[in-house]
């Protein structure tokens, strides 16, 4: 048998794969051929997802876990050929809408939807899926209490949404009836149910994207049975409602997660998913990835949460045909800055001040920690390879990706600023300890002290990161989040609108450091109203630049995604969005 191994290089207008395999040993079991139903499929790792709801689901966990119960109009499908996963397909959309079919009006503005019969959500008597359903949903995005991280990509897309968010915000965030009330009495003017079949959109302009922008989880339908709960609330939590192949059937937050095979899906009405195994386990609170990994090659765990190969596991893995790495164009991770953090006297709100310290980073070091260059490579841009305004540039070089200590501590010196203290949280699971303790010591060398702690759970990014009364207390200065792509091909607008649209900041944003610069949100614009992707991939590009001269983060690595899988799954087809293989296709042999 051989193992596979995926790297994807990418331009501006199409997407490459190169397959390299080469000769290994492993287990003789029956993981080929026909898919075998029945099995409790065991998955293991660190911490809950951060947002459960899918209006507020952000983490590439989050995107594997909702997909199993929550479906939208789009979405794309799985495969271990990346350019399979590119192309938008329907999902509970009956087909995808274009000029010729009379779904997409001739100015582009306006996109008739309409739904396939036969879904239904998992209730008691089970009850069809309707248009209302999916208004109700893009609805939610903007509630108070957990609103979508994405939110940006649809209040100046979808006329009358920008108005409909903005009150909505007002609204106790508190008081899921209240919410409830709101959302049901006020209507978004470019949304609409024709019936219980149609849906109509209206948008302000012409928007390339916009079939991917109806692939994401913020946009699933949701059964009216939410207005009931606080969004994404502990109640919600043990609530939720599928019309997908699973539910959620018992949920420990923290600890577990039970999903059993829902008796309302059927396969004929789902085009992108399948259903084979009885149920999903997934076990929480492991985070040495070591342990996971030895589970999984033991035999007691499938496969791995939230964690990657370790990387002193890779040396031992690498010819196993269990073992893939599966290259996911991305920015991950990144050192951002706290721009609103009064530590220090508020040095991190000047531009100076983050330029110093671009020159610390040492990435040689974390190319290795994470597993070597067939793993990583280093990144110096916010746009990675392979995504659309991508262009090779370094604008703080140092010899080797070595780091540069002696002109970072000069330059903070001509600042004004030395000795400088920073809060720096990390996540426990997988390496992320290894490259904050890493980055630590680059800080160090410049004469910068960070203070590390650990932030184990969900709440890195639930609570620590995306929170701004905690950015304005200065709870943290630094810290080292990832960002994987919510889509690929045309998608310039999520590599940068919603890291670094200064517009956007408020509770949940991935805008995690509070950056706000008046050229960059008029490039976004720019962007979103070119006549075509070409010169949308310039307004990108431009962006980047403006950015990376701010110095609003520093980024590190792009990083490919390894994954290993017990000798007893088959099926086993990867979603780069989610960075795993679709839970709904994966079968097992025993």
């Amino acid at each position: 048998m051989a193992r596979e191994v995926l790297r994807v290089t990418a331009g501006l207008t199409g997407l490459a794969v190169g397959l390299t395999a080469c000769g290994g040993g492993g287990s003789t079991r029956p993981t080929t051929g026909p898919p075998r139903d029945g099995g409790v499929l065991r998955i293991v790792g660190s911490s809950d997802v951060e947002h459960l709801d899918p209006a507020g689901a952000s983490s590439v966990g989050a995107y594997g876990l909702v997909r199993t119960y929550a479906r939208t109009l789009f979405g794309t499908r799985a495969s271990n050929d990346f350019n399979e996963t590119v192309p938008v397909r329907a999902d509970v959309a009956a087909r995808i809408p274009t000029r010729e079919n009379g779904g997409v009006s001739e100015n582009g503005t306006t996109y008739t939807v309409r739904l396939r019969q036969g879904v239904y959500w998992s209730t008691s008597p089970p009850r069809p899926v309707t248009a209302h359903d999916f208004v109700r949903g893009v609805k939610r995005m903007c509630n108070p209490a957990s609103p979508s991280a994405g939110q940006r990509y649809y209040t100046p897309t979808i006329k009358g949404m920008d108005g409909f968010c903005h009150g909505f915000g007002a609204v106790d965030a508190k008081d899921p009836e209240a919410i409830a009330a709101y959302q049901n009495a006020h209507e978004i003017g470019g949304l609409r149910a024709e019936d219980d079949h149609t849906l109509v959109f209206a948008l302000t302009r012409p928007a390339s994207d916009f079939l991917n922008l109806l692939s994401l989880p913020a946009t699933a339908a949701a059964p009216a049975e939410y207005d009931r709960y606080l969004p994404d609330g502990p109640e919600f939590r043990q609530h939720t409602v599928s019309d997908g192949p699973y539910r959620i059937t018992q949920y420990k937050p923290g600890v577990s997660y039970l999903l059993s095979r829902n008796p309302a899906w059927r396969q004929d009405t789902d085009p992108l998913r399948e259903r084979h195994v009885e149920k999903i386990r997934i076990t929480l609170g492991q985070d040495s990835a070591d342990t996971v990994q030895q589970q999984i090659e033991q035999g007691s765990a499938d496969l791995a949460w939230d964690q990657p190969v370790p990387t002193a596991a890779l040396p031992r893995v690498r010819r196993d045909p269990r073992f893939a790495i599966r290259d996911t164009p991305s920015n991950s991770p990144y050192l951002v800055f706290n721009t609103l953090s009064p530590g220090n006297g508020g040095a991190l709100g000047r531009r100076e001040v983050r330029q110093a310290l671009e020159y610390a980073i040492d990435r040689s070091a974390l190319v290795k920690i994470v597993g070597g260059p067939d793993v990583a490579s280093p990144l110096h841009t916010v746009i990675p390879p392979g995504n659309a305004g991508h262009a090779p540039t370094d604008r703080y070089p140092t010899a080797g990706e070595a780091g540069d200590p002696g002109r970072c501590r000069r330059l903070l010196a001509e600042a004004g600023y030395t000795g400088l203290k920073l809060e720096f949280p990390y996540r426990t699971n997988s390496v992320h300890r290894l490259i904050a303790q890493s980055i630590k010591d680059n800080l160090a060398g410049c004469g910068v002290t960070a203070e590390l702690r650990a932030d184990t759970g969900g709440d890195f990014y639930a609570e620590t990161i995306s929170s701004p009364a905690r950015a304005r207390e200065g709870k943290w200065d630094i810290a080292a989040p990832g960002w994987t792509p919510d889509w690929y091909g045309n998608n310039g607008r999520t590599l940068v609108q919603p890291l670094f649209d200064g517009r956007g900041y408020g509770k949940n944003s991935i805008n995690y450091g509070g950056y706000d610069s008046a050229e960059v949100n008029g490039l976004i614009d720019a962007a979103l109203t070119a006549p075509d992707a070409g010169r949308a991939a310039g307004h990108w590009q431009r962006a980047d630049q403006k950015i990376m001269e701010d110095a609003a983060i520093v980024p590190l690595l792009d990083r490919a995604h390894t994954i290993f899988r017990s000798s007893r799954v088959g099926g086993a087809v990867f979603l780069p969005t989610a960075a795993g293989y679709d839970y709904t296709r994966l079968w097992l042999a025993d």
